[in-house]
């Protein structure tokens, strides 16, 4: 009797499994994809992944490529990196959340069309998927999210997550070329830079061009060369930019006030050569508030004192902080020996 009820039992799990298996055939031939297949936007090997393009339907659109292992735009133009590793860890951990409920399909569908991203990834040199990432659920715990690939585009959008973080995905992903600006301006060794030439518009007395000439430095305050150089204050002077940066792009000027500023009078020319030969010159510009203060110095000012303006090479308006680049401004503070 154990024998033969071992045996029935053995034949139910074979009829069991040849009627899967048969049910998922029908499903394939009539839906044309698996469930699975269609909730396929994990990529595995993001090392892979070579290009994405990034696009959004206020029409701004940003393609990104991988070049020795750092991603630039697709003109070589530097970008921020954090971003793209953040991008590349969605890719991999992302995960099915959940279907959305047959009632709110339609209004889904019809929201998303107005209001999504699309991002689309290639491996290798080719199209690999697509994504279509749209809003996040009532209870921000999840984004709904449509997929394509080379053999099919999901119809019905459906809910998905990132392991482990318990937020939304859409933030993630932004077509705005301004957020992708590299804000690094400076990332240099002190023996990297030839001179630094540092005219100070607003209080030229405080002027001043430090150069180097093998182990040899030179400064000039005002138009004059120092006397008696300490050669550690040089040195101290130059190791300022190993890490300078901007701290964002504009968002609010328009057009016309960007022109206008281009136009106005710099409180700073900044001038820095590279051993290289690579040249890099700024233009900044006070930002004036309404109420007058006083500076460090005790002098009466009306400008923002934390913030300016900056003209970067490539003729863009970034802002900037003083407490970044007072270092390499205020050479008197370096430099106090009289000149000749």
């Amino acid at each position: 009797m154990g024998a033969n009820k071992k045996t029935t039992s053995l034949v139910i799990v074979i009829v069991i499994v040849g009627l899967l298996g048969f049910f998922a055939t029908n499903l394939v031939r009539v839906r044309g994809k698996s469930d699975t297949e269609l909730l396929d936007f994990e990529v595995k090997d993001t090392s892979s992944v070579d290009k994405i393009i990034i696009s959004d339907i206020q029409k701004n659109k940003i393609e990104l490529i991988k070049k020795d292992n750092f991603w630039v735009k697709s003109n070589g133009e530097c970008i921020t990196q954090g971003p793209i590793q953040t991008i590349l860890e969605t890719f991999k951990n992302i995960q099915f959340k959940g279907y959305v409920p047959e009632n709110a399909r339609k209004n889904i569908i019809n929201r998303m069309m107005g209001n999504h991203t699309k991002v689309e990834i290639f491996q290798n040199g080719k199209w690999f998927k697509t994504w279509y990432v749209g809003f996040s659920t009532q209870d921000h715990y999840g984004t709904y999210m449509q997929l394509e690939t080379p053999n099919e585009k999901s119809d019905l959008p459906v809910i998905m997550k990132v392991k482990g973080l318990e937020g939304i995905i859409e933030p993630r992903f932004f077509a705005d070329a301004r957020r992708w600006i590299c804000t690094e301006l400076f990332s240099l060794d002190k023996n990297e830079i030839a001179s630094v030439d540092v005219r100070l518009i607003d209080n030229p007395n405080r002027s001043f061009i430090v150069k180097k000439s093998g182990s040899n430095y030179f400064v000039k305050v005002g138009g004059k060369k120092l006397k008696n150089l300490d050669t550690s204050m040089a040195i101290t002077y130059l190791n300022n930019f190993n890490k300078i940066h901007f701290e964002t792009a504009n968002y609010i000027l328009s057009k016309k006030q960007v022109d206008s500023i281009k136009q106005a009078k710099p409180f700073c020319v900044f001038n820095l050569k590279e051993v290289s030969g690579k040249s890099t010159s700024l233009k900044m510009y006070r930002i004036p508030i309404e109420t007058k203060s006083e500076d460090i110095f005790g002098d009466t000012v009306s400008y923002n004192q934390d913030r300016f303006w900056c003209l970067i090479p490539g003729g863009q308006l970034v802002k900037c902080q003083y407490y970044v680049f007072n270092p390499l401004l205020m050479g008197h503070l370096y430099f106090a020996v009289k000149p000749e």
